[in-house]
C-alpha cells in the first residue's frame, strides 16, 4: 500500500493577518448581535433548591422582596401564592428556573418587566431587582384536583344547610310562635 502525500503551501504572513482580522470581525459581529438582541434576565442561584421546576400552568408559593435600581423597595411579601403565567414575562421566566427551597437573585430588564408603563411605585422603564425564595409550588393538575374537592365540599355544605333549616330554605326566617 502506498501513501501519497500532498504538499501544502505555506501561508504567507499577509494571508495569516487577513485570517486573524476576519476572525476578529466575526467575533465582534457575533457580540454585537448578542447585545442588541432580546433582553435577558439576570439569574443567580444563592442557595440551590431540589426537585422539579414549576411550569407556566403552576402556582408557586414564594417569599420575595422587589427593589428598583436605586434600592427602593417597591414590594415585599413573606408568603404569597402566584400563578407562574400571571406575572410579568421576566418574573415568569425566572420562576420556571427555580426549585423548591432555593433562593435566587433576579434582575429583570424593564422590557421584560412593566415596560414603558408606570405601575404604582414603579416608574416606567424600571429594571426590577428581586430576592426570591421558592417555598413550594402546586402543579396545574394538583390545583384542578383541589378546586374540584372544594366545589364538592361546598355542594355538600349547601345540601346540609337546605336539609337542616326549618321551613326549607337556608337562612329563611323562622316564624314567631303565635300567642
Amino acid at each position: 500500500m502506498s501513501v501519497t502525500t500532498v504538499p501544502l503551501r505555506p501561508v504567507s504572513k499577509g494571508g495569516l493577518w487577513l485570517m486573524w482580522i476576519g476572525l476578529i470581525a466575526l467575533l465582534v459581529a457575533g457580540a454585537a448581535f448578542a447585545f442588541t438582541g432580546t433582553p435577558r434576565i439576570s439569574f443567580e442561584t444563592v442557595k440551590a433548591g431540589t426537585g422539579n421546576k414549576p411550569v407556566l400552568g403552576d402556582v408557586v408559593l414564594i417569599k420575595y422582596e422587589g427593589r428598583l435600581d436605586d434600592g427602593t423597595v417597591f414590594d415585599k411579601n413573606e408568603q404569597t401564592p402566584m400563578e407562574v403565567a400571571g406575572v410579568v414575562p421576566g418574573f415568569s421566566e425566572a420562576l420556571t428556573r427555580m426549585q423548591k427551597g432555593g433562593r435566587y437573585k433576579i434582575v429583570i430588564p424593564w422590557q421584560l418587566g412593566y415596560g414603558e408603563t408606570a405601575r404604582g411605585p414603579i416608574p416606567a422603564k424600571s429594571n426590577l431587582h428581586f430576592d426570591v425564595e421558592l417555598i413550594d409550588y402546586k402543579t396545574e393538575a394538583e390545583i384542578a384536583q383541589l378546586r374540584m374537592q372544594m366545589q364538592q365540599q361546598q355542594m355538600m355544605q349547601q345540601q346540609m344547610q337546605q336539609q337542616g333549616a326549618p321551613g326549607g330554605a337556608p337562612g329563611a326566617p323562622v316564624p314567631a310562635p303565635q300567642p
